[in-house]
């Protein structure tokens, strides 16, 4: 089975760990940073594990696709005019 890459904003995770680690109650307020760490280290293993792709990654290959586009109908043309000489 083939999944899609599905892409996420790299401040969404940033969020999540926040929202989770400051629902953890007052007295266990002392451990909030190793919390934060584990938290947010457990939900990028998760977001590795159903192969998303940051906005920056995202961005990167629409680009490289944009550019082999253009590229690819320059080379068709080329060909065309190459085939009606």
């Amino acid at each position: 089975m083939q999944y899609k890459k599905i892409m996420i904003d790299p401040n969404v995770l940033d969020q999540l760990t926040k929202r989770l680690s400051d629902s953890i109650p007052d007295s266990f307020k002392l451990l909030q940073h190793d919390l934060e760490k584990n938290i947010k280290a457990s939900i990028q293993s998760v977001f590795r594990d159903m192969d998303l792709v940051t906005r920056d990654e995202f961005d990167i290959q629409a680009a490289l696709l944009s550019r082999t586009a253009e590229k690819l109908k320059q080379l068709e043309q080329k060909l065309t005019d190459l085939e009606n000489k």
